[in-house]
């Protein structure tokens, strides 16, 4: 049986190393278009170390968190690691971004906690995971940190950016998980992560929920701190008989709307998305989908999903130009609108109707940003998809 933990996100950086030279001839510089299918897709910033989350903010900037490179910082022999991952090492090179309308970056906080896995699988980086707005203040969720991820003294957290671009600790995760476990307790030990890998965020309530894939959980954080648990999505996966773990989380209409990496070696169409009311209850609203680690809905109540990997087995050299962004219409119905991506890892709505994908989101420093037409995503009947 593959480990849990290569059913996590550590599994994505296998082969991305190998294949980042050939991503990037694909890519090519920044600021070009891709027309096909009645729109464009454009690349607007490159350069990024392992982009993330990212969302716009109230001055009209593309706020984008970025794992970083990790570091060479070891905690070997003080706390436990997740074996199959580990050994961790960790420094302090994970930051957040300001992309303006033309492209510029610039770095509004640095400095903050990186890791990266084993080599043995993949050297994967963690760092900031995504970050969110609340009343005009930037928030930011850590999953790079811990002294499980090889830096002592630290913890994941959400946490403020201030003005200065100094950061302030809203909450502390880290503390949470290891105080409330899941109540399935079958996990494999050499897969567990005592501090998490948290991936994505949604505000909503005066809150934010956030969603953890190796523990399989859902969580609301206040904006004072108070931590609480939404759903404990290990209970379903062992219903299911399979590991789900949600990885992107997003609100429409008073729901959550979850969405699943699934297991590894990839089986595509093997994962989903789920329905989650406020009270709990988790429902299956669309089926057939693969390795999402993105979901957004537009203004026309129209719900988007992005797939970082389609092809079967474990990512390599096969999975370049794999990745896409399909349409989940309200009778199930799955329309592949954007193709040829390369591990994205996150994507979001912007104030103009464009769509914004973290293009090659596992991979430093050739980390993207990628603006997609609001054309591209009205397909209907034989026209083809907009392609990168």
């Amino acid at each position: 049986m593959i480990g849990k933990r290569f059913m996590t996100l550590t599994v994505l950086a296998a082969g991305v190393v190998a294949t980042v030279s050939a991503a990037g001839a694909l890519a090519g510089g920044g600021g070009h278009d891709h027309g096909n299918g009645g729109g464009s897709v454009t690349v607007i910033t490159t350069g990024l170390e392992n982009p993330r989350g990212l969302t716009f903010g109230p001055d009209g900037g593309l706020y984008v968190a970025e794992g970083g490179s990790g570091g060479i910082l070891s905690t070997i022999g003080q706390c436990d690691q997740a074996l199959q991952a580990g050994p961790y090492t960790g420094g302090f090179t994970s930051r957040i971004s300001r992309i303006d309308r033309y492209g510029h970056r610039t770095t509004v906080v640095d400095g903050l906690p990186s890791s990266t896995t084993s080599p043995n699988v993949g050297s994967l980086v963690s760092g900031v995971a995504d970050v969110k707005f609340l009343d005009g203040t930037l928030y930011g969720i850590e999953a790079g940190a811990g002294c499980s991820h090889g830096l002592a003294g630290t913890v994941n957290s959400v946490f403020r950016v201030n003005r200065n671009g100094s950061t302030a600790q809203v909450a502390d995760l880290s503390g949470f998980q290891k105080a409330n476990p899941p109540a399935d307790d079958t996990y494999e030990e050499d897969d567990w992560e005592p501090d998490g890998t948290w991936y994505s965020m949604v505000v909503s309530d005066d809150s934010f929920y956030a969603v953890e894939p190796n523990h399989q959980e859902v969580d609301r954080i206040s904006r004072h701190g108070k931590i609480s648990r939404l759903l404990d999505m290990s209970a379903a996966s062992v219903a299911a008989k399979q590991w789900i773990g949600p990885t992107t989380i997003t609100s429409h209409d008073g729901d959550f709307y979850l969405g699943n990496l699934s297991e590894f070696p990839i089986v595509p169409g093997s994962a989903s998305i789920f329905k989650l009311t406020r009270s709990g209850r988790l429902s299956v609203v669309a089926t057939g989908l693969s390795t999402v680690l993105g979901s957004a809905w537009d203004d026309h109540g129209r719900l988007f999903v992005l797939e970082s990997m389609t092809a079967a087995g474990f990512p390599g050299p096969g999975e370049v130009g794999q990745g896409m962004v399909v349409r989940v219409d309200r009778d199930g119905t799955i329309t592949p609108v954007v193709t040829g991506l390369s591990f994205p890892s996150a994507m979001t709505f912007g104030p103009d109707d464009d769509l914004y994908i973290s293009n090659l989101g596992f991979a430093a420093p050739a980390g993207e940003i990628v603006r997609v037409d609001e054309s591209c995503l009205d397909r209907r009947g034989s026209k083809p998809p907009c392609s990168y």
